[in-house]
């Protein structure tokens, strides 16, 4: 062939044809027929944890299914005389049976898109609840908008009734199936076997916290770190399976249904990536530890950006509206605690003054908000002087958080407020003067106070408060270390419903006391 007087060679079509049908289909056999192309994708392995997640799931769906029944069951009997005659196409009630069916057949299946019943998410907390409201309210939403637009005219009452019935036993329900698995995690059971990968202080670090959180279902069975097998292992009884870029592998020989990769250098985006694309086969979940800690969920939120995706956390509400609605929870729920205490208040502060000298009620200067001054109330739970004589109680100089068990300077009435924590109420009166909360770090004397470091003093960010994180986690059996890093959480994190859920464990506490002396 020629283009303007020069010779030009022509391809060879059918030659370069049949390269690409070898390339795509294989080379031809001995009798000419061309070979199958195949390419091998292992499946991915079930792990251990298949079983009992698949139990889990079953059990929450049934619970889900029952909750939603009786919720939307007690709104149809509740909104309709149970003597009317049940006729689909009877417009008072029986259409309602059918409109019932199907809000629970879609109330069970938004629970199931939202992800609810997913095995990561049952057993969060927190997580798995906030599914739950948004998929019950994003429900009831649709079925706003859809009986507007059909102009069917729903019974405010029969939605008044199921939405707050139901959703509250699917939460009552989701969170007994919580204690449960938690109770099975801390008897060895109902565990996901993890593999830590990392540098050897980030990996130990993350082995201690598991530890701590045994309800978070993770069990420890090795780590990848630098210098693989052979090495020492950071965590006490936990071997080491290999390196850092053999932890796919050392999953699989492992049997493991999690990788937890934590802070290393050679973390990039592309091993990682990588690291994904070799636990498919392996039936392992890829767990991404950042390098925060103590930092609560509603703090976190993640954009991605062009793929990767960023951890944004935000700054913790110590002023605002927050503030304000705070300041609003403790008025009230001090004035209805006080009114609730008042008369058994009287009762104990008589009993202090028949048994001991001097007067019921016992003042103190403690360091409260930005490291101001107040005056706090209790009940007097010491003999006269106590104060004075706090170095030959103790033997030595009072640390911080320190407290006696068997303290001299106590009295029998004394011993008994302190055990139920009674002598502690009439600092209520500090929380209406606004001097304090209903929850936060306990307020202390100077003397502690000068001791702090610069993280300690964070605590001093917030009104000191009658109760706290740590006092519903052991209190005084807890280490000094570890009443400090919960009272730092408590400082990052604090919620109007994370206060909530402390008075309520708090309340618990008064009536089965532990680490009270």
């Amino acid at each position: 062939m020629t283009i303007e007087g020069k010779a030009v060679p022509v391809p060879d079509l059918d030659r370069e044809t049949q390269v690409l049908e070898e390339q795509f289909s294989g080379p031809s056999d001995d009798a000419g027929r061309p070979g199958e192309f195949h390419v091998d994708i292992p499946r991915p392995r079930r792990g251990a944890a298949a079983r009992w997640q698949d139990g889990v799931t079953m059990r929450a769906l049934v619970y889900d299914l029952l909750a939603v029944s009786l919720g939307v069951g007690l709104g149809y009997f509740l909104r309709f005389d149970r003597a009317v005659e049940v006729d689909l196409l009877e417009p008072r009630g029986g259409l309602y049976v059918l409109v019932s069916v199907v809000l629970v057949e879609g109330w069970l299946l938004a629970l199931g898109l939202s992800g609810s019943r997913r095995q990561e998410v049952i057993g969060a907390g927190h997580e798995e609840y906030l599914r739950v409201v948004r998929a019950s309210f994003g429900l009831f939403g649709i079925v706003a908008v859809a009986c507007f637009v059909a102009k069917f005219d729903l019974a405010r009452s029969y939605v008044a009734v199921t939405l707050p019935v139901g959703l509250a036993l699917v939460l009552l329900g989701r969170w007994f199936l919580r204690r449960r698995l938690h109770e099975l995690r801390r008897r060895g059971e109902c565990r996901r076997r993890t593999v830590l990968v990392g540098s050897h202080e980030a990996v130990r670090d993350l082995g201690r916290r598991i530890e701590r959180a045994s309800g978070a279902g993770f069990e420890v069975v090795g780590v990848c770190v630098r210098g693989g097998v052979g090495s020492a292992s950071p965590l006490d009884g936990v071997p080491v399976l290999g390196t850092v870029a053999q932890a796919a592998k050392a999953a699989a020989r492992a049997e493991a249904d999690a990788v937890a990769v934590t802070g290393h250098e050679e973390a990039t985006p592309g091993a990682l990536k990588q690291l994904a694309w070799d636990l498919e086969s392996t039936g392992a979940k890829l767990v991404v530890v950042p390098g925060l800690a103590d930092v609560a969920a509603p703090r976190l939120l993640i954009t991605p950006v062009d793929g990767v995706p960023m951890v944004q956390v935000t700054h913790p509400g110590y002023t605002g509206l927050q503030h304000a609605a705070k300041r609003a929870f403790d008025v009230v729920g001090a004035t209805v605690i006080l009114a609730v205490v008042l008369v058994p208040l009287t009762v104990c502060a008589g009993l202090v003054r028949l048994t001991s000298p001097g007067p019921a009620f016992f003042r103190q200067q403690r360091i409260g908000l930005n490291g101001e001054p107040f005056t706090m109330y209790k009940l007097r739970s010491m003999r006269p002087g106590a104060e004075a004589r706090l170095t030959e109680a103790l033997g030595t100089e009072a640390g911080v958080f320190y407290k006696p068990r068997n303290d001299p300077r106590v009295t029998r009435v004394g011993r008994f407020l302190r055990k139920y924590s009674i002598d502690e109420f009439p600092q209520l009166i500090n929380v209406l003067k606004g001097e304090m909360s209903l929850v936060g770090p306990r307020p202390q004397v100077a003397h502690e106070v000068r001791q702090y470091d610069e993280a300690w003093k964070r605590r001093l960010f917030v009104k000191p408060g009658l109760t706290g994180l740590w006092q519903v986690s052991g209190r005084n059996d807890l280490p000094v270390d570890e009443s400090v890093r919960l009272d730092l959480y408590y400082v990052e994190n604090w919620s109007l419903l994370g206060d909530v859920g402390i008075i309520l464990r708090t309340a618990r506490e008064v009536f089965m006391p532990s680490g009270a002396y």
